[in-house]
């Protein structure tokens, strides 16, 4: 592993709350976009994007959509206590938990924990009643089951008539009706993400349309986005910081559409940057399993510091070939995996090329991200946006990279 510090106090600038865009804009394309390429800094509009895409790219963007992962409950004794859905852990499959009925268990944030000991807690979901048993202690948070008076009723449903949508805490403001059209991107279909994947809310229909009009194709991965996103590095040395899991599902003949793509990768957001990455990783770990033990094989994760564990002679090409032969094995049309994986500066890209992305916050990971795919060339892109009147954060502006070759 690269051991080399990183200090994440050299990965800070101002960001005067004045900046952070509380509201989206009226037109989700007429963002302002920054163009980043070869050390030099353009700007446009979003609804231009495709100028500054070449013509048989790949466009990849995580379909991922917010649940309504708040839920507020109040005891009979007034007090007040606010469980956050996090993930699934009994079923432990999204889809499968969000479809459950009756009942099932989730690992939670719970606000005034403390007031809240073995009794059950109840919450009205329209016609229905909700009720929620705070289990076992897991670090900082909790195992809390759910039940619920109908078995009709997905869980899915419950959320959608009893839960809140979880804006970002940086916005400094309580989620609002329209914040459940804004803060969900135009093509997200799979629920699962407590937060957005938010450089894909400034396309629209019509952009999508002008990218395949111009022969640039599009194609989909699921990452669902954590709570443990928004996490600040609070280490000295990024190093140590712990990253957070989750959850990918990659389809079989997506995975074929970027063998056939390889070397012109647009990915759409530091979620599918992740998921895309993490993939010649896993890749890799297959190619050292034999066919026989596919069966066998238990959950599939990428470690944070995976990537710098050693040298890998393996290409991208096979990499990827070897996920496709597993999945056609197995006999299984997606790839679920877990990743964890850290890019940081130092980090080799295996598959994307262009990175479509928002201003993110001071001494983050995803700053790092982005340090890492322009070469650490970072500070000429933020000063620029500083200085232009760009809006940063969730809500704000968009911008374009070439990856730094």
């Amino acid at each position: 592993m690269n051991d080399t510090p990183i200090y994440i106090a050299d990965y800070n600038y101002p960001l005067p709350d004045e900046r952070i865009a509380k509201y989206p804009l009226a037109e989700r394309d007429h963002s302002k976009l920054l163009v980043y390429r070869d050390g030099q800094v353009a700007e446009d509009r979003f609804f231009n994007v495709g100028d500054h895409i070449a013509p048989d790219s790949l466009l990849i963007y995580n379909n991922t959509r917010v649940i309504q992962a708040r839920l507020q409950f109040h005891k009979p004794t007034g007090a007040r206590i606010e469980v956050f859905c996090l993930e699934p852990i009994e079923p432990h499959d999204y889809q499968l938990s969000l479809s459950a009925s009756s009942c099932c268990t989730w690992k939670c944030m719970v606000g005034n924990a403390r007031k809240w000991h073995d009794e059950a807690i109840e919450l009205k979901a329209g016609e229905w009643t909700l009720r929620a048993y705070k289990q076992e202690t897991l670090g900082n948070t909790y195992a809390v089951r759910f039940e619920w008076n109908d078995p009709s009723v997905t869980f899915a449903e419950i959320l959608d008539a009893a839960g809140e949508l979880p804006i970002p805490p940086y916005l400094n403001r309580k989620t609002e009706e329209s914040d459940k059209t804004t803060y969900q991107t135009v093509y997200s279909r799979i629920k699962g993400s407590v937060a957005a994947p938010t450089a894909g809310l400034h396309f629209t229909r019509r952009v999508l349309d002008d990218l395949r009009a111009r022969g640039i194709e599009t194609d989909e991965v699921t990452l669902h986005v954590g709570a443990g996103t928004f996490l600040p590095v609070k280490t000295a040395d990024a190093n140590e910081h712990t990253m957070h899991t989750e959850i990918i599902a990659v389809p079989k003949t997506t995975i074929e559409h970027l063998i056939r793509k390889l070397g012109k990768i647009v990915a759409v957001g530091t979620t599918s940057m992740r998921t895309l990455e993490s993939l010649y990783f896993i890749g890799c770990q297959l190619r050292n399993i034999d066919k026989s033990e596919y069966r066998n094989i238990g959950e599939i994760h990428v470690d944070q510091f995976e990537p710098y564990e050693k040298e890998y002679t393996l290409s991208t090409r096979e990499a990827l070939q070897a996920i496709v032969g597993y999945l056609a094995s197995t006999h299984q049309q997606t790839l679920h995996a877990e990743t964890q994986i850290m890019i940081k500066p130092g980090y080799t890209f295996r598959l994307v090329n262009q990175l479509i992305t928002n201003f993110h916050q001071p001494q983050s990971t995803l700053l790092l991200l982005v340090s890492a795919f322009v070469g650490g060339d970072w500070r000429t892109i933020y000063d620029y946006a500083l200085a232009h009147d760009f809006r940063f954060l969730s809500y704000g502006d968009s911008s374009i990279l070439n990856r730094k070759l």
